[in-house]
C-alpha cells in the first residue's frame, strides 16, 4: 500500500504530469478549476500517494467560499483533483487519501466541503449528495447532480449563491 504524505514532498512536476495523465491537459479550463482560481492549495488538507520515491496519486484541497445571495460569506473547502495512476486505479488509494484528509479536517476544525465529482462514489463512501447545491452558481458549465456537497449541519447553507475563491476579509 503507497505511503501518505503531504502534498509539498511530491515534486509539483511529477504532480502536473499525474494531473495531465487523469484528467487531460486541457483541465485548467474545468470549472472546478474557475471556482478557486487564484488560491493555493491548503497544504494540511492536500495529500500524495506514493509507492517508494513514486508519485502514484494527489488529492488537492482549495480553500473556497458560498456567497449567499443574502451576502454572507461561507467557507467551504473545494475537494479535488483526486489524480491516481491509471495503473493503480482500484487499488483504494484514492479512498484511502480522502479518509485520511477528512481525519486531518477533523483537527483543524474544517466541517464543510463541496467538489464536482461521481455522486455514486462520493456519495457512498463519503456522504456527498447535491441537495443543498441546486441552486448554487458557479463560473463555468456544471452537470447539476455531480456538484455535491458534504455540510456539518445542512439545514444552514442558502439555497442560493455563488461559489467562488475564499478571500481574506
Amino acid at each position: 500500500m503507497p505511503t501518505i504524505a503531504p502534498l509539498g514532498q511530491a515534486d509539483p512536476a511529477a504532480v502536473e504530469a499525474l494531473l495531465d495523465v487523469a484528467f487531460g491537459t486541457d483541465r485548467h479550463g474545468r470549472t472546478a478549476y474557475r471556482i478557486r482560481e487564484g488560491m493555493g492549495w491548503l497544504p494540511s488538507l492536500s495529500l500524495a500517494g506514493f509507492d517508494g520515491t513514486t508519485l502514484v496519486a494527489t488529492l488537492q484541497c482549495w480553500p473556497v467560499a458560498l456567497i449567499a445571495d443574502d451576502d454572507r460569506t461561507l467557507p467551504l473547502v473545494l475537494l479535488g483533483p483526486v489524480a491516481v495512476a491509471p495503473e493503480r486505479q482500484r487499488d483504494g488509494i484514492g479512498r484511502r487519501l480522502i479518509e485520511t484528509m477528512f481525519e486531518a479536517a477533523t483537527g483543524i476544525g474544517a466541517r464543510d466541503f463541496v467538489l464536482i465529482g461521481d455522486p455514486e462514489y462520493y456519495g457512498r463512501f463519503f456522504g456527498f449528495t447535491d441537495a443543498a447545491t441546486g441552486g448554487w452558481r458557479v463560473p463555468g458549465p456544471v452537470e447539476r447532480h455531480r456538484l455535491l456537497a458534504r455540510l456539518a449541519t445542512p439545514g444552514d447553507w442558502p439555497a442560493t449563491g455563488t461559489l467562488g475563491p475564499r478571500r481574506p476579509s
